[in-house]
């Protein structure tokens, strides 16, 4: 097999426990050359993650307040660490300059790069691979800006003559020579980027999850996990929040046509689900998952010859564009519109909005539904299967399930619904029910 680059995640770095565990990993697999790891996160669920720490620090630093024992948390944990792995980085100089400039009022992005930075080093040694800095190779202007053919030519141009190696992610250099991070959840950016750079076979995502499950286990009793699916149908879900990866990794590796694995540290006996440019149609599975939000707001328009009136949606859509708001959805008919908006993004301009349109459109009648959810089933096989919809359907009906909005995309890969908020639970497990068990 070709290369593969394998990132990860904070819960999988959290302790010396969890490192032997990956190295046990990246030894049974030869094809494994490049290592991305994030900050140690959360080893029990009162602890707290390295890199929110060294947030709290710089927020300590500027309020005037005593930081030292918070980064004392710090200084302990790489300490033990280093120890509990038996290998000397010098951890412990290291932690000395970052305390030193922190104090010199050194840059938010630079304090919290330095939990990868730190954690990299150490891994790089237990895993006897060469650490090659984030600094090095991911490259941004100096307005911030991620410079896309600039970090591809110095990744290729440094790791050429790397055989194997440990990278930390989340962050990388202005052309300045300042640190520049990504959002957090960035070390999942920094693993695609590698993995697109060196064209690898796959790229695979560490994390403490087998992967994605068809739905959500706090809904759904022991949902399926999901063994493949496609960037878009991910895209899908993931927008109704269903994802374990950080959205804007999927882009390099997706334009580069490398599959991505989600792998679970804990459990690497399990497959995971594999992330994929096309999708794996099983005629046995019509439905690859099932996700929902809560918290929208359906603003329903009546207008007699509303279809042949010109310049309508365009009105419409300087109303909410006016007041800063992203329409969600539109779902149309001959006379009538449903516009479909997030209640974070009403912000209480609920009266004026309605007042706007009630003036600029002057529609014959205009209805607000408020407390609605939204309910996406995704799945590329939805396409050609006769009676997706009468199933979906016929099953909200048996469960007492009032729909009242209906939308689906022009690939057919989705059926959208809008179902009262207090029927969130009942609509999902009825459609899981109904084409999964």
């Amino acid at each position: 097999m070709g290369i593969k680059v394998a990132k990860f995640g904070g819960s999988s770095v959290a302790d010396a426990i969890q490192i032997k565990k990956l190295k046990d990993i990246v030894e049974g697999d030869g094809d494994i050359k490049y290592v991305i790891v994030s900050a140690p996160g959360k080893r029990f669920k009162d602890d707290s993650k390295v890199t929110d720490l060294l947030y709290l620090c710089k927020t300590h630093i500027e309020h005037k307040i005593p930081y030292e024992q918070i980064f004392q948390v710090i200084y302990d944990r790489y300490t033990s660490m280093e120890a509990d792995l038996g290998v000397d980085v010098g951890i412990a100089g290291d932690l000395e300059e970052i305390r030193k400039e922190i104090e010199n009022g050194a840059s938010v992005d630079y304090i919290a790069s330095r939990g990868e930075y730190l954690n990299a080093k150490i891994i790089a040694a237990f895993l006897g691979f060469a650490f090659v800095d984030a600094k090095d190779i991911v490259r941004f202007s100096d307005k911030g800006k991620f410079l896309e053919d600039v970090t591809n030519d110095s990744i290729n141009r440094v790791l050429s003559g790397v055989d194997k190696a440990v990278i930390p992610g989340f962050y990388g250099e202005k052309l300045d020579g300042s640190i520049k991070t990504f959002s957090r959840g960035g070390s999942d950016i920094t693993g695609a980027i590698i993995a697109r750079a060196v064209d690898a076979e796959v790229y695979e995502n560490w994390t403490d999850v087998s992967g994605f499950l068809m739905a959500d286990p706090r809904i759904v009793d022991d949902p399926k996990p999901i063994n493949s699916i496609s960037y878009m149908e991910l895209r899908e879900l993931s927008y109704m929040g269903a994802s374990v990866l950080h959205e804007d990794a999927i882009y390099p590796a997706k334009v580069a046509d490398i599959p991505i694995n989600i792998r679970n540290t804990n459990k690497p006996e399990d497959a995971g689900t594999m992330i994929t440019a096309q999708p794996q149609v099983d005629p046995d599975q019509i439905v690859s998952g099932i996700a929902g939000k809560k918290g929208f707001t359906v603003i329903g328009v009546y207008k007699s010859h509303l279809a042949s009136e010109k310049g309508f949606i365009r009105k419409l859509a300087g109303i909410m564009e006016d007041n800063d708001i992203t329409i969600e959805h539109l779902p149309t008919g001959i006379d009538t519109m449903s516009v479909v908006l997030d209640n974070k993004m009403i912000n209480g301009k609920l009266d004026e909005i309605v007042e706007e349109m009630q003036s600029q459109l002057k529609p014959d009648t205009l209805e607000v539904v408020e407390d609605i959810s939204l309910i996406a089933t995704v799945g590329a096989g939805m396409a050609a299967r006769k009676g997706t919809s009468a199933t979906l359907f016929t099953a909200l009906a048996g469960a007492g399930v009032n729909v009242c909005m209906i939308d689906q995309g022009s690939s057919e890969m989705n059926i959208i619904v809008g179902v009262e908020e207090k029927d969130f639970e009942t609509a999902i497990k009825a459609i899981y029910n109904a084409f999964v068990e």
